[in-house]
């Protein structure tokens, strides 16, 4: 295939990259490929340590999908075996080791999200288990040889473990040297990664040439803020937006990010154009525009990307009668129970509007839930079933309840 020009490729790969390291290294591997008509390989591993994948994940993935559509070829890591570690990047304790079969299952459903956003057929899976289940003991003292304790230390997160007496394992210190052979074991070129993992990815260009590999580029990609605008995108956190949930959810959810993160968002967890980011840019520069309007095409983008075009016409429609019209949904879930009253925690439970009875009571004590349009402060309070009654929990979760006859 004919490559783009060095110039625009350029163009394409800076969008929302926060480092390249060294750039002038890869302004010659793209020069050398576009001369040998030959692709770079293209990483980024991945550590199934849950099962599902946030908008936060696919930063990284839209990454890699403009390294594809450039024409490079695309290497996903799936790591079975550096899961098993984990990687101790930004953590302040060790962190519990999962068994190879949570990993495998969680693994599955990554692969399926995977192609929500990079074409299938052009896309390498490699599973770091194919070579370090094989390596003898002698080859992982070898490995452990590349790297200094004094090296490791320099990390900022092990630095302050190890400046306030916090244990360290001694197999977290393996995570950046396994993550750095399979750097050698696919001959990488480029590897990407948020900010945090900059430490483990410099390590990846030494093991690289330990091993008589020619070093990849660095390339770091911001963390996204969630959708409450102060904290990183994390399920735990509840202020994800996750790729497999429904599409009025989705809408709702974009709607109630802060004005500043509009820009960011289109950047790097959308498919706009450069061009149409420019476009995006100036107008929330234009005080005569509202960014409200902005904001809508931001969430009705999102939802087409994972539900299509269809989905995000109903969705804005949905969202415009809740919030806009002040009715209530057309679809709302009905639940019909044979207890004549229930505790408003339980309920949240048994309606599936809250997945844990800390997650209840902290949205019902921080005035999210209401009955037929009441809110609700005493976790505890008991709800009466006499008749139908509406439940609304935050500003998008609703659900009709009956008491069986």
């Amino acid at each position: 295939m004919a490559f783009a020009p060095l110039n625009e490729q350029m163009d394409v790969i800076r969008r929302g990259t926060v480092d390249l390291l060294p750039e002038d290294e890869l302004v010659r591997k793209l020069e050398n490929s576009i001369k040998s008509n030959k692709p770079l390989i293209i990483k980024q591993g991945f550590d199934p340590t849950a099962p599902d994948i946030h908008l936060g994940h696919t930063v990284g993935i839209r990454k890699l999908k403009h390294f594809q559509d450039l024409g490079h070829q695309v290497v996903v890591i799936i790591g079975d075996y550096t899961a098993m570690v984990g990687d101790p990047s930004e953590k302040n304790s060790t962190r519990p080791r999962l068994t190879h079969k949570e990993v495998m299952a969680n693994a599955k459903t990554y692969q399926e999200q995977f192609f929500k956003i990079l074409d299938k057929k052009k896309t390498q899976i490699r599973y770091n288990g194919d070579w370090f289940s094989k390596m003898s003991f002698d080859e992982i003292m070898a490995l452990a040889s590349k790297f200094t304790v004094a090296r490791m230390l320099e990390r900022d997160d092990f630095s302050k473990r190890y400046s306030s007496q916090l244990p360290i394992s001694i197999h977290e210190f393996f995570y950046p040297l396994m993550q750095g052979y399979d750097s050698v074991m696919i001959k990488a070129d480029v590897e990407l990664g948020a900010t945090e993992q900059k430490f483990n990815l410099v390590i990846a260009r030494q093991i690289q040439k330990e091993y008589d590999i020619e070093q990849q580029i660095v390339l770091t990609l911001p963390v996204l803020a969630g959708v409450d605008g102060s904290q990183r995108m994390s399920k735990s956190l509840g202020n994800y937006i996750g790729i497999d949930e429904p599409a009025n959810e989705t809408y709702g959810k974009a709607m109630s990010v802060p004005d500043e993160l509009i820009y960011p968002y289109f950047e790097l967890i959308s498919d706009v154009s450069l061009s149409e980011l420019k476009e995006i840019q100036k107008q929330l520069k234009d005080p005569s525009v509202n960014p409200r309007d902005i904001k809508k095409y931001l969430a009705r983008t999102i939802v087409k990307m994972y539900h299509g075009e269809k989905a995000s016409d109903e969705a804005e429609k949905a969202f415009e009668k809740i919030f806009v019209d002040k009715d209530l949904p057309d679809d709302m879930p009905e639940f019909t129970f044979d207890k004549s009253s229930y505790r408003i925690d339980d309920l949240l439970i048994q309606t599936k509007t809250a997945d844990s009875k800390s997650n209840a009571r902290r949205l019902i004590q921080q005035g999210g839930v209401s009955i037929n349009g009441e809110k609700i402060s005493d976790p505890f309070a008991t709800i009466e079933l006499n008749s139908e009654i509406v439940l609304k929990v935050g500003k998008r979760k609703f659900a009709k309840i009956y008491q069986q006859k």
